[in-house]
């Protein structure tokens, strides 16, 4: 789901700390510098001088002041870059330093969120659709194939080899991948399993199941102008390197939802984005729940992945009864 405006403010409020320690670190290196290099601090009341002199003499109508301030300044810079450079000091260590250079840790550049708030905005959201716990469980280090036999056993070996070329292959490829069947049957673990691994290579994933994926749509389309944090949700669903859709079918599902879930597909496909679907729907069910346009899309640009067999939830249950 969207950001709340607290989430929002929190956002910005590690913005204002980030600026805090920027200036805090700024101030202890000028310190330093002129416990060490007394001339520094001499060079610096100069510049401040000469920049009152030449002001002066510029709105008295001197039409040089301004020029001879530029080398006056330039002179000064100098001897003060040597300064630092003799007394082993960097050239930039009087430079503010901040987490980011684009937006100097203001979140902003020329009124648009830059890519660092989105990554904050986007943590945001991992934690509200819990990706990160799951994917401490829910990873191809887990996988066991002991809840599998016969034709069920094949399909999920063929679908795990799917996985693993779809990781091997996301940068070369463009590829989306669709999985249906029967409940419990590793559905979602595979789509984490992907999602742990790219995550791991820094691709920017998002993860929802397709209730709060509609919900976010819904509160971006209608309600963006009374929450900041909606703006430009749409855009992110539409250019992060992975989404995930999870039990598509389990949503309400109306015109609206038909609309946006072709809209996201079609986006995502244009833009060369991929893109997991997991449903319990069979595929005569998902063309009647939504479209044949949907349907045509999932069908022909998706590698599609049917899974079957007994709930592995209800397997481990039952093992665990057993063992007690």
């Amino acid at each position: 789901m969207p950001l709340t405006n607290s989430q929002y403010d929190s956002i910005m409020r590690s913005y204002e700390e980030k600026q805090r320690i920027a200036r805090h670190r700024l101030e202890e290196h000028i310190k330093t510098v002129y416990q060490t290099i007394p001339a520094y601090e001499k060079l610096d009341k100069l510049v401040a001088s000469t920049s009152i002199e030449h002001g002066r003499r510029l709105l008295g109508g001197d039409a040089q002041a301004l020029s001879d301030l530029k080398q006056r300044l330039k002179e000064l810079s100098k001897q003060k870059a040597s300064l630092l450079c003799q007394n082993g000091f960097s050239a930039d260590y009087l430079s503010p330093v901040y987490e980011c250079a684009q937006c100097s840790d203001t979140g902003y550049i020329d009124g648009r969120k830059c890519n660092c708030f989105r990554e904050a905005e986007i943590n945001m959201i991992y934690e509200q659709s819990h990706i990160k716990n799951l994917l401490k469980t829910e990873n191809f280090s887990a996988l066991s194939y002991e809840y599998y036999e016969g034709e069920n056993l094949e399909k999920f070996t063929k679908a795990v080899q799917i996985c693993q070329n779809f990781v091997k292959s996301f940068y070369l490829d463009y590829r989306n991948l669709f999985f249906y069947g029967t409940v419990g049957t590793g559905k979602s673990f595979l789509s984490c399993c992907v999602a742990k691994e790219l995550m791991d290579q820094g691709n920017l994933v998002i993860y929802f199941s397709a209730a709060r994926l509609f919900d976010a749509l819904s509160k971006s389309t209608f309600d963006k102008d009374n929450n900041e944090s909606l703006a430009g949700i749409s855009d992110d669903i539409c250019d992060c390197d992975l989404l995930i859709i999870d039990d598509l079918g389990t949503e309400l599902t109306n015109s609206f939802v038909s609309s946006q879930l072709f809209s996201c597909l079609n986006n995502r496909h244009m833009r060369k984005k991929s893109t997991i679907i997991t449903t319990n729907l069979s595929l005569g069910e998902l063309r009647d729940r939504y479209s044949d346009r949907i349907f045509s899309r999932i069908t022909s640009n998706y590698d599609v992945c049917k899974l079957t067999g007994r709930d592995i939830r209800m397997q481990k249950k039952t093992l665990s009864s057993n063992k007690q």
